[in-house]
């Protein structure tokens, strides 16, 4: 359960512990149209082109906690299975679960929940454990993307391929994904 007091989670976390359940549909809404805008946010870098999901499902878990965190992103799976184009290059459907990047997207609920259970625990309340928590976080999403593309393509390939060229990216999007959590930290709230 959440802890609703203290000043280590930021208001909105608080705020949709104790929520009713349409605030917390429409929050799952919300946070399903950011992973979906993030994916088309495409940056120029060296090897490979960077997307903003995964600085999106870092943020999502960690201001929603573990369960709404997870439920959310699993709501955006379920929509690209549905046909909706939430998925990199506006792909949706089964093809894109069987595919190279199937384990990804397993990894993001796993990663939701695990940022948002640590930020529950209090691991958000100082610059060093935040920046642990999400590094960690955001490492977890590798596990089952590099095994599925691993049993697809070979365990020397899926290194070569779906880790080495994302490093930077992720150092990027975890630095982002902290400052993000450490701005809504901030933000006042009604008391």
């Amino acid at each position: 359960m959440i802890s609703t007091s203290g000043t280590a989670l930021p208001g909105l976390t608080r705020s949709l512990a104790i929520a009713p359940i349409w605030a917390k549909a429409a929050a799952v809404l919300v946070g399903t149209a950011l992973l979906a805008a993030s994916t088309q946010v495409t940056v120029p870098m060296f090897p490979v082109p960077m997307t903003m999901q995964t600085w999106a499902v870092l943020v999502i878990g960690a201001l929603y906690g573990s369960r709404l965190g997870a439920i959310t992103v699993l709501a955006y799976i379920a929509e690209g299975l549905a046909g909706l184009p939430v998925f990199t290059a506006g792909g949706f459907g089964l093809a894109k679960m069987m595919g190279p990047t199937g384990g990804y997207l397993i990894g993001f609920v796993i990663s939701a929940w695990m940022i948002g259970y640590a930020m529950e625990r209090g691991l958000g309340r100082s610059l060093g454990t935040s920046i642990l928590a999400f590094t960690l976080a955001h490492a977890v999403v590798f596990v089952p993307g590099v095994a599925w593309l691993a049993y697809l393509v070979g365990a020397d390939k899926a290194i070569a391929l779906g880790v080495v060229p994302f490093f930077v990216g992720s150092v990027v999007k975890t630095a982002l994904a902290v400052a993000t959590y450490e701005a809504a930290r901030k933000v006042p709230t009604r008391a």
